[in-house]
This record gives C-alpha cells, sequence and structure tokens, in this order.
C-alpha cells in the first residue's frame, strides 16, 4: 500500500511539471492597450422633495339638513339715454345794475289812473348800501305807451328818508308828467343815491316793464224800477 501511495504522488508531481512547462511556452506577448479618451462626467444629484401634505378636518354636523340652493334671479336695470342735443341748458336771469343800492322794493306790479278805483298809490321802499354818506334818495319816474312804446319826460322825486339807510315814497299817477295823456302804460322808475353836496354815490338800472298804471273803467250798476200797484175800485 505504501508503494502504491508513493507511486501516485510521484505521477501527479510529474504532471504538474509537465504542464507548467507548457504554459509559459506558450505565453506571447502582451498587446498594449490604448488610454481611454472618455471622459467620465458625474450625473447630477437629484434630491427628492416630499411634499407635505395638510389635512383639514371637516365636522360633519348629525341632524342637519342642507339647504336647497335658490336660484336668485336679478333683473338687469335698462338705462335710458337722453341725447344731448334734448337738453335744454339752464338760462340764469340777468340782474339789473343795484350799484350802491342793497334793495328796492315796490308793493305791487299796478295801480289805477282814477281815485275812483284801487290801489291808487305804489309803495317805493329802497335801502342804501352806504347809509352813513347817502343822505339823499332821488326816484326818477317817467310814462311808456304799452302800444307804440312812447315815451314821457322823466319826474324827480325826493324820497322820505326813514332811518337806517332806508327811503320810501307812496307814488301816485298824478304826480307823474303826462298824467293827461297816457292811459293805459308801464311807469319805468330809476333811483340814485347822493350825499348832501350832491355827489351821486350810487345809481340803479332802470326797471323798464314791471310797474303798469291802468285804466280805471266804472261798470255801471243797473237800479231798480219801481211799479206802483194802482188799485180799481
Amino acid at each position: 500500500m505504501k508503494k502504491i501511495y508513493f507511486l501516485l504522488t510521484c505521477a501527479v508531481l510529474s504532471m504538474s511539471c509537465s504542464l507548467g512547462a507548457l504554459s509559459f511556452g506558450t505565453a506571447g506577448t502582451p498587446t498594449p492597450q490604448l488610454p481611454s479618451t472618455n471622459t467620465y462626467t458625474p450625473r447630477p444629484t437629484v434630491t427628492p422633495v416630499t411634499p407635505t401634505v395638510t389635512f383639514t378636518l371637516t365636522p360633519t354636523q348629525v341632524g342637519l339638513k342642507s339647504p336647497t340652493p335658490t336660484q336668485i334671479i336679478t333683473d338687469t336695470p335698462v338705462v335710458s339715454v337722453t341725447p344731448l342735443a334734448l337738453i335744454t341748458p339752464n338760462t340764469g336771469t340777468p340782474t339789473l345794475q343795484m350799484e350802491g343800492f342793497l334793495t328796492v322794493t315796490v308793493f305791487g306790479t299796478e295801480f289805477y289812473k282814477s281815485g275812483q278805483c284801487q290801489p291808487g298809490t305804489i309803495k317805493i321802499t329802497a335801502q342804501v348800501s352806504d347809509p352813513v354818506n347817502s343822505d339823499i334818495v332821488d326816484l326818477f319816474v317817467r310814462f311808456k305807451s304799452k302800444r307804440e312804446g312812447t315815451l314821457g319826460e322823466w319826474t324827480r322825486i325826493t324820497m322820505q328818508t326813514i332811518g337806517a339807510g332806508t327811503f320810501t315814497h307812496d307814488l301816485t299817477p298824478q304826480e307823474i308828467k303826462g298824467f293827461e295823456i297816457f292811459r293805459n302804460t308801464w311807469v319805468q322808475y330809476q333811483l340814485i343815491a347822493s350825499t348832501s353836496s350832491a355827489r351821486e354815490i350810487g345809481r340803479t338800472a332802470i326797471f323798464k316793464e314791471s310797474l303798469a298804471m291802468v285804466e280805471c273803467i266804472l261798470t255801471p250798476t243797473p237800479s231798480l224800477t219801481i211799479t206802483p200797484t194802482v188799485l180799481k175800485p
């Protein structure tokens, strides 16, 4: 048995030597490898973002019915546009000149020529703006025919002062020049304020067609005729 083991060992060693000689004998010259031209590019790093989820709790009411939505119908208003051509601009009433005077008041719009009809006088009152220096206020009046436009002469009447810069006069048709000629006519008037030395410090415009003198026409009253009763026997 020992011989057999010894022979097997020698055989194995002999085979190993022969195989090593064969491998060294057949080894060729190694082929040089060319360096790689590819450049390594690192991949971008992606950082994942995790969204934050927020949960809102909606309470559930038990036993409450949801109301049925009611449709609301809104009427569209109709806009009416007025053309500019149809709009009438407001025209201001011109104001008469009142230099030196605060107010001029005429109590009435007409008076009668004859004394048998009333009113037979017109009261005119004026208040000056400078009561210290306005010592005299003169009223100038004249007739103007309504039909022909004929003008009468100016009549100057000095008004009476009642204090506090106020002057007044009760005008009658008989004191105006041309009273016998004019009948139904306009009575034009103008007021002038002056100092004691006759220096004018105020003048109004002419009031042309705001006061009228009217002819007085009396209507006869029918009289009763009494017929006597004759008694026959």
